[in-house]
């Protein structure tokens, strides 16, 4: 008798649901950068496994330089050699610029598929999904931006500014981009489905590349049109691009952009969060 007591005791306490509790001190949370580069992580697998969404950054820079280097090249400005050197550093900005709305694409996508909500469980610092994200977009800024270069080296685009001009345009870029993309952050938190949040994200891009000095001077332009141009961003971004990879660009251009992207995280940072938290 004793026997089948001390038998059902035993089974009782392995299916006990206390027992399905780690005993003893639970793991420390992990720190902020230890959060980030695990979504950093994630974002990188998402890459290599659905490798044609880097289109935009590989296909995409290479049909817009070409296509507006021989197709509007001599028309613009006599020579499509000539206007190689003024277009490429523009369109460089016009491309990465326009792959920033995809950050915002991406956290939609989790937000519509759930996975938003698991996150927001974790005990974890909070901004580190939304960081580790904008981290590998900064890769992705990266090649696309390694690739227009490399390109237009091969077509006859000679930097004055040399390897050193080139390398600070990229910087000044990157920087940029990755203020750029807290806007579509909080797109994405706010759309309701992926094509609208396109659809306002090309509203909004599209024009201010089109209107700025990306691919004509801006004292061509009529003069009710130049003050727009002058104080568009991309025009601002484009400007000291253009100078750094020239040898021309002055302090006064890299700070105007540095005091641009310095607005765009300090308004739309903190509303990302603030919407990232309340999102239902």
């Amino acid at each position: 008798m004793s026997v089948q007591i001390e038998h059902d005791k035993t089974a009782y306490e392995e299916v006990h649901p206390s027992n399905a509790i780690a005993g003893g001190r639970r793991p420390d949370p992990p720190n902020a950068l230890a959060s980030t580069m695990a979504f950093a992580h994630r974002a990188l697998l998402r890459i290599k496994h659905v490798p044609e969404q880097m289109f935009d950054v590989t296909v995409f820079p290479i049909i817009f330089l070409l296509m507006f280097t021989y197709l509007f090249g001599g028309a613009i400005a006599g020579s499509t050699g000539e206007y190689l050197q003024f277009l490429l550093p523009g369109i460089l900005v016009m491309t990465v610029s326009q792959i920033t709305m995809y950050t915002g694409i991406d956290l939609n996508n989790d937000i519509r598929k759930g996975i938003f909500d698991r996150f927001r469980t974790l005990p974890i610092w909070l901004p580190s999904a939304l960081v580790g994200a904008l981290l590998v977009d900064v890769i992705r800024y990266s090649l696309a931006s390694a690739i227009m270069i490399g390109l237009g080296l091969a077509l006859g685009f000679r930097p004055e500014g040399g390897a050193m001009g080139v390398l600070g345009a990229v910087l000044v870029i990157l920087l940029f981009s990755f203020s750029f993309s807290w806007i579509w952050t909080a797109a994405g938190i706010i759309m309701r489905s992926e094509k609208s949040l396109m659809m306002v994200s090309f509203l909004v891009v599209f024009p201010l590349t089109f209107v700025s000095n990306v691919f004509v001077d801006p004292s061509t332009l009529p003069s009710w049109l130049q003050g727009f141009v002058n104080i568009n961003p991309i025009s601002i971004l484009a400007t000291a691009v253009r100078g750094l990879m020239h040898g021309n660009g002055t302090w006064e251009q890299i700070g105007w952009v540095v005091v641009v992207s310095a607005i765009f995280v300090v308004i739309f940072a903190p509303l990302t969060m603030y919407l990232y938290r309340r999102k239902e």
